[in-house]
């Protein structure tokens, strides 16, 4: 068994490696790369569970970072249990062909109750006052205890949020070092979500994000030193590449439109009543899987949908199952943007109507993924203000809410979750290893099999 690290860099394209990431570039051209075509939907748990189990989302069962759970009628994002992935992770493997492999996984998603001997993810406390305070979860229990005693609590609203920095990655990678100091694990998978942030927020503008770029090649360098260090083999890799939007679609109003959407009033405002609507979306960056309550609407939603701006293509039935989502859990349909597009979850009207999770970070309740959940207006200029007003009385016992996130989706500039045109904007994977990379450019089920040989092969 060969020592192998697997450094997951969020958003890292050929086309961000230069020179603002020196040390990135050096890694790059003293090793061998090749671009991964990227799987549909090119968001970060379909991705994952894709790289950790060699199939694709029609058998491991993640069709995007959230679904339409259809027994409960309820849209659930960022669950967390490893059960839910239907495929056997390229650590079971390996630990049935090598009985003293061991592995720890930093922060890749499903995390929580797999079969990885050392695992970190993040699980704030939510209290029955309302607050959220920022935690892990570890197995073994005591290694979170062990991490955060030297390394402090996991900076939870760093990780996302409007406050988003580096300073959550930085952490994840120290808590990787502690834990190979401590464990000494033969595959070892970190997770550093740093570029995911401004990305989205200022799409590849090099003006802003060079800062970003900085950042992440010093976290990078500090881990790939450390395990050369170990003569550990090393792979970089990225789920998907980030480029630039600037039209943020609402399916969810078009479908409410048509009369196909059901919404329930409560205190004066609205909610996306799943459960009893004839068609709804749920969005998912640039992908929105469309369920339909009622299927003698297919054909009626498709040629809707067909038609609306910004809108590449509709899949269903054969175009479903071409692009390996033909799943339980996926959509009736699902429909793809079109390069300068997105979706939004966005299902209300009027915002004077808008539930009271639009306007704050919550990513269990919203039924869809929210980017602007990591932006504040930028025309509020006491915005910093009325945070540290809120936090103070939330301090002093009193019950508030953090109702900073605006309602406008254009304040977003980059997205991902399509297959982009160019080459230099897929996920990229890096190895120092030479003979292991097959080819310029791989599926993304290659991934499975060429960790799997990091580790085995000699």
């Amino acid at each position: 068994m060969q020592k192998t690290v697997v450094i997951n860099v969020v958003g890292l394209t050929k086309r961000l490696i230069g020179e603002h990431t020196p040390f990135i570039k050096s890694f790059f051209e003293a090793g061998k790369s090749a671009f991964i075509r990227p799987v549909l939907p090119a968001v970060t748990c379909s991705a994952q569970s894709t790289y950790l189990t060699g199939k694709y989302p029609s058998e491991h069962g993640i069709v995007g970072n959230g679904w339409y759970f259809k027994d409960e009628c309820e849209v659930k994002f960022w669950r967390q249990s490893n059960k839910l992935v239907q495929s056997e992770k390229v650590w079971d493997a390996l630990k049935k062909e090598h009985p003293n492999f061991t592995c720890a996984n930093h922060f890749w998603w499903y995390n929580m109750y797999s079969t990885a001997d050392y695992s970190v993810t993040p699980r704030p406390n939510y209290l029955a006052d309302g607050r959220k305070i920022p935690d892990c979860y570890s197995q073994p229990a005591a290694l979170r205890d062990t991490l955060q005693k030297e390394l402090g609590t996991f900076p939870l609203f760093q990780f996302w949020g409007p406050k988003t920095s580096i300073k959550s990655s930085q952490w994840i990678a120290d808590a990787t070092l502690k834990t190979d100091a401590l464990h000494n694990p033969t595959l070892t998978f970190v997770y550093l979500p740093h570029l995911d942030y401004n990305l989205q927020r200022h799409g590849l503008n090099f003006n802003i994000i060079s800062k970003d770029l900085k950042e992440i090649d010093g976290v990078v360098a500090q881990l790939v030193t450390y395990y050369q260090k170990q003569n550990a083999r090393i792979v970089l890799l990225s789920e998907y590449g980030i480029t630039d939007v600037n039209n943020p679609i609402h399916l969810n109003r078009i479908l409410r439109k048509e009369g196909l959407l059901n919404i329930r009033v409560e205190r004066g405002l609205e909610l996306l009543d799943a459960g009893a609507s004839k068609a709804f979306a749920v969005a998912d960056h640039q992908i929105a899987h469309i369920y339909l309550n009622d299927l003698s609407l297919k054909a009626k939603v498709k040629a809707l949908l067909e038609k609306v701006p910004g809108v590449e293509q509709v899949l269903s039935d054969e175009t479903l199952e071409q692009a390996n989502l033909n799943h339980p859990r996926c959509g009736d349909l699902v429909v793809v943007a079109n390069a300068n597009s997105w979706f939004t979850y966005y299902f209300w009207l009027d915002d004077a109507k808008a539930p009271d999770f639009a306007r704050m970070v919550d990513i269990h309740k919203k039924p869809g993924y929210d980017p602007v959940e990591m932006l504040t207006d930028p025309k509020d200029k006491l915005v910093m203000l009325k945070v540290i007003a809120k936090l103070l009385k939330k301090k002093l016992g009193f019950r508030t809410v953090l109702d900073i996130i605006p309602l406008k989706a254009a304040l977003v500039k980059g997205s991902h979750g399509r297959i982009p045109e160019d080459t230099d904007d897929y996920p990229i994977l890096i190895s120092n290893n030479k003979t292991l990379i097959p080819s310029k450019t791989i599926a993304p089920t290659d991934v499975y099999h060429i960790l799997k040989q990091h580790v085995s092969v000699q």
